[in-house]
Order: C-alpha cells, then sequence, then structure tokens
C-alpha cells in the first residue's frame, strides 16, 4: 500500500509531548447450571421467561436504532465479494483447511477508494449435509492473528458436533497477522534490536527513562512505517469486515465467538449490525467503556482500567492457595515451604539481582524481577500451566539462594523457561496491537506512568507494576481513526447472546463478567467456578453449552454455572496436552487478553 509522509506525522508527535519533562530526555536519546428445557417448564417458568423477553425487547427498542441505519447504508453500498478457497500450502498439517483472501475498503466511507487485504482460512464442516454456516472466531489480543489461531487450535477449541455442521473460520483482522499489517520498523530485526534493551517493565526512574526512549522509538516507527495503516485499523472497520465476509459466505447472519479483546470486536459488531445476529459467545470479557477510556471520570491507564491488576493478583493468590492445599506432592513448591512465603522472598531477591539458569545449549538464561512476574501473568492464563510454573519457580528460588551451584549443575532450566526465553526472541510488531491506540483514549500523561504503577502496585502487588505499561506506547501515537465507534454500548440484538466469565481470570477478571452482560437485552451468563483466562477447551459443561447454543440455538438459563473438568496440579492427560496447546495458541496481544 502507498506510504505516506512521515514528517507531519513526527512534527504531530513532537508537538504533542513537548514540554514533558519524562520524556524530553527519551526524544533527545532517540534522535454447574443445567441446560433449561422448555419441555419441563412450569407454568412459572414459562412467565418468567415471557417477561424476561418482554424485558429485552423493552431494553433493545430503547436503543437509537440510528447507528444501525447508518451501517447498514454504509454496507449496502459495498458490492459482495467473491471469495476463491485455495490451499493452504504444503504441509500436511494444514491439508484439511482452505484459505483465501480478499480486499474490503481501507475506508468505508469511500467504497471504491483504497483496498485493505483480510487474509482467512477455513475448516470446512465435517458433515456438509447438515451444515448450519459459518462460524466466525476472533482470539483476542489485540493483535492475535486468526489464521493462525484456527490453523492451531480449531479441532481441540470446539467439539464434534459444533465443527461437523459449521465451517471454523479464522481470520488476520486488518493490520494484524497478514493481513496488510501494522509493522513499526522496515524488518523485524530492527525492532527486536529496539524491544532487547527495553524491560518489560520499568520499575525505577532509571529503567523508566530506558522504557520511555524504546517506546518512542517504537512509536515513531509505527508512525513513519505504517501512517496508512493505523488510522483505519478500529475494531469497528473490523466488525465491518466481518459482516462483508458474512455477506460474501451466504451466511444470512452472524454466528460468532469471540475470546477476550474478542468480546470488544463482538460488542462492537452487535451495536452497529444488530439485525445481523444469530448467535454470539463471548467468552472473557472486557467492558467496553474500560477498554476505550471513554469514562472521562476514570483516567487510569488502559490495563488498570480492564481490571488485570485486580485479575493477575487475585489469580496469582488463588495459584498459591491451591498449591498449599494440594501440598508438596502435587505442587513442588511446596516442598519449600508455604508457597507464598517462597514466592514474595523470591520476587524480592529478583528486584535487586535477576536469577540465571543454564539453558540446553549451555547459555545462560536470565530473568529479572520483571521477566518473573510477566512469565507469571502469562502463565496463570490456564490451570494446565500451574504445575509447570511451580516447577520454574523452585528452579529460580534455587538459582537465586546458590547461584554458583545453579550455573555449574548440568540440569537444563525448566522447559517452561526455556519456552519463555525462546518466545521473548520470536518477533510479531508491536503495531498489531495498536487497535486501542487509534480507536480509544489514553488520559494519562507519559510522565505520570511511574507514579501510576507504583499506586496500582500497592493495590495489587506485582501485577499492578506490570499492567500499568500495557497502553503506554498510546501515549505516543496521536492517530485516532475517525470511524471508530465508542459508544453508546448498549445494543438491540433480540437473539440472546451468552457470555462466559471464569471466577480467577488474569486477564479479563470476573468482575467484569455481568457489567458486560448486560450491555445486551437478552444475556445469558455463564459463569465457570475455577482459574484461567477463558473456558475453552478446559470446562466440559461450558462446552457443552455453548454446543447447544450454536447449533440448535438453545440458549443456557442466565447466571448458569459450570466447574472446571480440567484441575490445577493434576497429571495432565493427551486431551489435556491438547488443549494447553490451545491455550498456547491463543497467544496475547499487548494488552496481554
Amino acid at each position: 500500500m502507498r506510504r505516506t509522509s512521515r514528517t507531519p506525522l513526527i512534527i504531530a508527535l513532537a508537538a504533542a509531548f513537548a514540554g514533558s519533562a519524562a520524556v524530553a530526555p527519551a526524544m533527545a536519546g532517540w534522535s454447574s447450571g443445567t441446560q433449561a428445557s422448555v419441555a419441563t417448564q412450569t407454568a412459572t417458568d414459562t412467565k418468567a421467561g415471557a417477561d424476561a423477553k418482554a424485558g429485552a425487547d423493552a431494553k433493545a427498542a430503547a436503543v437509537d436504532p440510528a447507528i444501525a441505519r447508518r451501517e447498514a447504508v454504509k454496507a449496502a453500498r459495498v458490492a459482495v465479494l467473491k471469495i476463491s478457497w485455495t490451499s493452504c500450502g504444503a504441509d500436511p498439517a494444514l491439508a484439511k483447511f482452505q484459505c483465501a483472501a480478499v480486499e474490503a475498503p481501507t475506508d468505508y466511507d469511500k467504497p471504491r477508494g483504497a483496498t485493505t487485504t483480510i487474509r482467512m482460512t477455513r475448516l470446512p464442516a465435517s458433515n456438509p449435509a447438515a451444515r448450519i454456516g459459518t462460524l466466525f472466531t476472533d482470539p483476542g489480543g489485540p493483535g492475535v492473528p486468526g489464521v493462525d489461531f484456527v490453523h492451531k487450535a480449531a479441532v481441540a477449541a470446539w467439539t464434534p458436533e459444533v465443527r461437523a455442521k459449521f465451517d471454523i473460520l479464522g481470520f488476520d483482522p486488518r493490520g494484524v497477522g497478514t493481513s496488510d499489517p501494522v509493522t513499526c520498523f522496515p524488518t523485524a530485526a530492527e525492532e527486536a534490536a529496539v524491544i532487547a534493551k527495553m524491560p518489560i517493565f520499568p520499575i525505577n526512574a532509571a529503567e523508566f527513562k530506558t522504557y520511555t526512549q524504546g517506546t518512542i522509538r517504537q512509536a515513531i516507527g509505527c508512525l513513519t512505517t505504517s501512517p496508512d495503516r493505523l488510522k483505519h485499523m478500529s475494531s469497528a472497520n473490523v466488525a465491518r469486515d466481518m459482516d462483508l465476509l458474512r455477506r460474501a459466505l451466504g451466511d444470512r447472519k452472524m454466528t460468532y465467538h469471540g475470546l477476550s479483546y474478542g468480546t470488544f470486536l463482538g460488542a462492537t459488531y452487535a451495536s452497529l449490525f444488530p439485525d445481523n445476529v444469530r448467535a454470539l459467545v463471548l467468552d472473557a470479557t472486557l467492558v467496553p467503556e474500560a477498554y476505550s477510556g471513554t469514562n472521562p471520570d476514570d483516567p487510569r491507564p488502559g490495563g488498570i482500567r480492564v481490571g488485570q491488576a485486580l485479575g493477575g493478583h487475585e489469580t496469582y493468590k488463588a495459584f498459591l492457595a491451591e498449591c498449599k492445599k494440594v501440598g508438596a506432592d502435587r505442587c513442588s513448591l511446596a516442598e519449600l515451604g508455604d508457597p507464598e512465603t517462597v514466592t514474595e522472598n523470591l520476587l524480592t531477591r529478583l528486584k535487586t539481582k535477576p536469577a540465571e539458569l543454564p539453558g540446553p545449549d549451555g547459555a545462560l538464561i536470565k530473568m529479572t524481577y520483571a521477566d518473573t512476574v510477566a512469565l507469571m501473568f502469562d502463565k496463570l492464563y490456564s490451570p494446565l500451566f500451574f504445575s509447570d510454573l511451580a516447577d520454574t519457580l523452585v528452579a529460580l528460588e534455587t538459582a537465586t539462594k546458590a547461584p554458583a551451584a545453579a550455573r555449574d549443575s548440568k540440569a537444563a532450566a525448566p522447559p517452561m523457561l526455556i519456552d519463555w526465553d525462546r518466545r521473548k526472541e520470536e518477533y510479531a510488531s508491536v503495531g498489531n496491537s495498536a487497535h486501542a491506540c487509534v480507536e480509544g483514549r489514553t488520559p494519562s500523561r507519559p510522565q505520570d506512568y511511574l507514579k501510576l504503577s507504583k499506586q496500582a502496585d500497592r493495590e495489587n502487588p506485582h501485577f499492578g507494576a506490570y499492567r500499568t505499561w500495557v497502553d503506554y506506547l498510546c501515549s505516543f501515537i496521536p492517530v485516532k481513526d475517525a470511524d471508530a465507534f465508542r459508544g453508546p454500548w448498549e445494543n438491540s440484538v433480540k437473539a440472546p447472546v451468552v457470555v462466559i466469565g471464569t471466577r480467577y481470570d488474569p486477564g479479563t477478571p470476573y468482575q467484569a463478567t455481568r457489567p458486560f452482560a448486560d450491555l445486551f437485552p437478552d444475556p445469558r451468563l455463564i459463569t465457570v467456578e475455577g482459574f484461567g483466562h477463558g473456558s475453552i477447551t478446559v470446562s466440559e459443561c461450558a462446552d457443552a453449552k455453548v454446543t447447544d447454543y450454536l447449533v440448535n440455538l438453545k440458549a443456557p438459563a442466565d447466571n448458569t454455572v459450570c466447574e472446571q473438568h480440567v484441575k490445577p496440579f493434576t497429571p495432565r492427560t493427551a486431551a489435556d496436552k491438547a488443549s494447553a496447546g490451545t491455550v498456547r495458541a491463543l497467544g496475547a496481544g499487548r494488552w496481554g487478553s
């Protein structure tokens, strides 16, 4: 795509942040519920159901219909696309998938203007004769590619009945993955070199300066390398792309399963195209107002607004309590004493001296305090990782107490730590996660972030400091998508919408689930009693209810409760290992969601 001049954008960046005492040096450096059964409802239940429907209809009718009318007019101006499906390459693992690419309007106000490439894949329904339609999916982020997710996880993530009757569709949202991605340097190596000099998050003034220098270099890189892509990558435009694909695929209405950030995308679609919804499953929710920063009375950084500091801290405490409960026979961390005391002492030592452990090739793997907090946050995303996380903390504890012995030991670093070290070297541009920058509000001033992180850390130790910095890059990207949707978020979807929240979720805390659900006229909330980010593959109960909803349009009762069948600190079965692969395929965007 055509690149625009970088000069006005650099001037805008400098003007936006001139005079900041914290930023100026950096610029210089740059130079268990049950399924409701209609057949067995009592007369009272029937009346309650009728009352609920009447309430939902009244709530839907109260929503301003002008938004949906405007979007319908925009959509009608774009011709129905033709999709040509081909193979996804020579890899035998992809033989059962089909791939395609289409050109969508870059700006839906200019339907015959510039275009943006949207790449997608599908796993065709295994029973074509019983096919219902297409199940659209989004794995979250923002910034996680949907094509790769479906290739790696579709078979494990959805039940055989869903896969029999739906084509499972994954697409890379505009600006992400292979869909005209927002990149921030000419090459991955150049951006990786900048990231390598930055701490994962800063904990003191010196680190703050280094972190800010690197962040500004990233921002200038994004603004100079991909300005044309940045200003059209809002979730609203992604939702418009989804509706365009729905029409091209011949689906009369949208069936969608969104995870994490994908719930925000689902809420956006519901607001813009409420009459086009067949079924929505929204698992691990982000309250739109918090994510987009549209509440003028809440000036906190984005990661704090959405509750990731609270969610991380609560899940961490639950992990430690569960370890103590099962004891040393099942949790190695308990062999060293009280798990919380051991881990807190370890984290205190890491603040002043990193741990070093030998990798399989003999090179030392260095883990700082910030590295360890980030690792913990990442691995709290699933109970499938709890045992390995405990083993890793034990290895770090040993290394910090006897560093020479650890270096001389023939034992390699634990697998989780080796994987973490490798993943830090893999690269996907931070620009892929810039949706929040161009569609939301970043009310906090750059120079205030270190102070805000310390305040957040007092409230939610370790994770407050870490998650403060999620949207720091946005402070230096003065670009907004004029076609972004910023509310109102109450919508007029008439179909029941399934919303799922897990009791201990670090990325999207459970407390956000009911407020999110109440944006819909007829929400059906499922609470999963357990641990982790999202319910896919770890709750057979939730999977069954999602299947019945997607296939038969039988929505569960609101306030249904499900248990997890995957328990922490238990030996993994072959199915559990496949589930762990699905969780890893979800990845994490800059927001870790």
